[in-house]
């Protein structure tokens, strides 16, 4: 049973919304960043990513930088670019892209629910991610970026796609374009006995996932130990036993492919890579570029030619659910045995291209002779990701590529 709240939100003015609103703080550099805000004081990269406002020498992680994320925050609250709601709403958060349209319900999760695995996790966190976002939401006293959340939609919570056509066919808060022609539009549900019938189509989910934002939910956790522990009336229904959410029903999430590509052969000439790719997968050269169609299917792009592989029967255990996705079949049938890439997390000769950028991107990197071949993968389904979680197992590294990204900024969760 999965249980949210309204809230009431910290959001921009309508007519200042597409300034304000920003791509989230992990999907940037800090040049991009600095870049992009230098003709914007109001965009909310300024509180997400505070280290653009001071001298390039100052770590992402130092004192100052949570100092400055208070105060760009407090300077949009007192000069009226963030209003604060007068009573909790839900809101319907939509995104659409070309043909693609994805409906989010944006409100409150449950941290108890969190840590008792009743919302899944499907990867490991990292002490030094956690801690810098337990600082920013702690220095700041409030949630600025929302978790992305999904569950399974099922005749359980089908009622849920009525209630949003309903929804929508009234005037918006919101409506803007953002980057990459991403279409942005958000209402504002208020009715108590609107509020309520949501809240109890959510209760008939058996689970939430994450799809993104392991570490702000964790830091949510985190900085909710601290204030339970630090608080002798603590009841339940403080504000910090919540962290700001928009979850989407599953079948209308889009995973793009997340694709690798590695500096160098491994002191391997050519024929000799080819021919031990040989062994476990089926290999062909094609004219012209190739795009997986199919799972177990990958395109490789080497000295100027595309070849098709196909992962060999046998090679890999259809049942196992983290060991069958194609992030660890390339892994462990290609980049460790013949690469020698163990770790592709913490490897320098291995990068990672999210499907947002295409087979552009790829052979961008790969002509310009800053990598030596490139692999196009067949993006991991939802399916796939829920039911590694349900398993509680993590996912392979950077197998998931979420798009359109959520814009941080529309809605602050004050604690």
């Amino acid at each position: 049973m999965a249980r949210i709240r309204p809230f009431k939100a910290l959001r921009p003015k309508k007519e200042e919304v597409a300034k304000v609103a920003s791509p989230p703080y992990d999907v940037l550099g800090r040049t991009e960043a600095k870049e992009l805000t230098k003709d914007n004081p109001i965009s909310f990269l300024h509180v997400v990513k505070a280290e653009i406002d001071l001298p390039d020498g100052i770590d992402t992680y130092d004192d100052r930088v949570y100092e400055k994320s208070r105060e760009n925050l407090n300077i949009l609250i007192n000069e009226g670019h963030l209003i604060g709601e007068d009573s909790p709403s839900f809101y319907l958060y939509t995104q659409g892209i070309g043909a693609h349209i994805q409906n989010g319900l944006v409100c409150l999760a449950s941290v108890d629910e969190y840590d008792k695995d009743q919302i899944k996790k499907h990867e490991l966190t990292r002490k030094a991610k956690e801690e810098d976002r337990t600082r920013h939401i702690d220095i700041l006293n409030a949630q600025t970026g929302p978790v992305f959340l999904s569950y399974r939609d099922d005749d359980s919570t089908a009622g849920l796609h009525d209630i949003y056509e309903r929804i929508r066919k009234r005037e918006s808060l919101y409506k803007f374009e953002g980057d990459g022609g991403v279409l942005h539009t958000v209402w504002r549900i208020d009715e108590v006995k609107e509020i309520e019938e949501i809240q109890n189509i959510i209760k008939r989910a058996e689970s939430l996932y994450i799809a993104d934002g392991h570490h702000r939910s964790k830091s949510a956790s985190l900085v909710r130990e601290v204030r339970r522990k630090g608080n002798p009336n603590h009841t339940g229904r403080e504000e910090y036993n919540y962290f700001l959410s928009v979850i989407f029903p599953h079948t209308e999430l889009k995973i793009m492919a997340y694709n690798r590509v590695v500096k160098d052969l491994n002191g391997l000439n050519k024929k000799e890579f080819i021919d031990r790719i040989g062994k476990d997968f089926i290999i062909e050269e094609v004219s012209g570029r190739y795009e997986p169609e199919a799972k177990h299917h990958f395109g490789m792009y080497l000295d100027g030619r595309w070849f098709h592989l196909i992962a060999r029967e046998g090679t890999f255990l259809k049942d196992d659910v983290v060991g069958s996705i194609d992030a660890s079949i390339l892994q462990a049938n290609l980049l460790n045995p013949i690469l020698s890439i163990k770790k592709p997390k913490q490897s320098d000769r291995i990068d990672f291209v999210g499907g947002i950028k295409g087979l552009e991107g790829l052979l961008y990197l790969i002509d310009s002779g800053k990598f030596a071949l490139a692999f196009a993968l067949y993006p991991t389904s939802m399916e796939e990701l829920m039911s590694v979680a349900d398993e509680g197992l993590n996912m392979p590294p950077k197998s998931t590529w979420f798009e359109p990204k959520l814009r941080s900024g529309l809605f602050v969760h004050q604690l």
